[in-house]
């Protein structure tokens, strides 16, 4: 397959993820990259610079020892994507509640001291992203239309709600990190956090 026709078949693959959905609300941080709304009222993202964004966020990130480098959310969708790319690049996962006090008060038993930190959510792991700001950690986050990114270093614009669209997002950014050194050995459904329908079939 020629790299113009793979390029081509993961942007239809990345289209159907959803990725670029938003929501009904846009506020004044996310308007640059919205490029027009759905007959239904859902504001779009521009997928152009959403997967520039993507590229740009990688490209920080290794500019840091990964071993420094956390992963955060509290969402849950976010949990397999963020566990599947914290197997691949070697960054450090944190999942579920943020412990009050993890990135500022070094007497706690759970204290830690990221170089950078990467987010699902700004309103959901907003006390994430108030404690990196406080002690100085730079933060990516992921950033959805009704979302406000005033203290994110860097924005992802994409939709962080949905399933597939996070982990086509984690997805990226992991192949735009391993590009050089590695190969992907996941896809995209791979990183998918699956909803548990029948817990078990007796």
């Amino acid at each position: 397959m020629s790299q113009q026709s793979e390029h081509e078949e993961i942007i239809k693959k990345i289209l159907s993820t959803g990725i670029r959905v938003g929501t009904e609300v846009k506020t004044k941080f996310m308007i640059p990259y919205i490029t027009q709304s759905s007959p239904d009222g859902l504001y779009l993202f521009d997928l152009d610079i959403t997967l520039d964004r993507i590229e740009t966020a990688a490209r920080f990130i290794k500019k840091f020892d990964i071993k420094k480098v956390i992963a955060y959310s509290g969402r849950a969708y976010a949990t397999t994507p963020i566990e599947k790319f914290c197997e691949l690049t070697g960054a450090k996962k944190m999942l579920g509640r943020f412990m009050p006090g993890t990135l500022t008060n070094p007497l706690l038993p759970y204290y830690s001291e990221p170089h950078l930190i990467i987010i699902s959510d700004p309103q959901v792991d907003a006390q994430a992203v108030t404690e990196a700001t406080n002690a100085g950690i730079p933060v990516i986050g992921i950033a959805n239309t009704d979302n406000v990114t005033s203290k994110l270093d860097l924005v992802i614009p994409a939709n962080n709600r949905g399933r597939k669209a996070l982990a086509t997002v984690y997805w990226l950014l992991a192949r735009e990190i391993l590009q050089d050194s590695e190969t992907m050995k996941y896809e995209i459904e791979d990183f998918e956090t699956k909803t548990v329908e029948v817990e078990e079939e007796l």
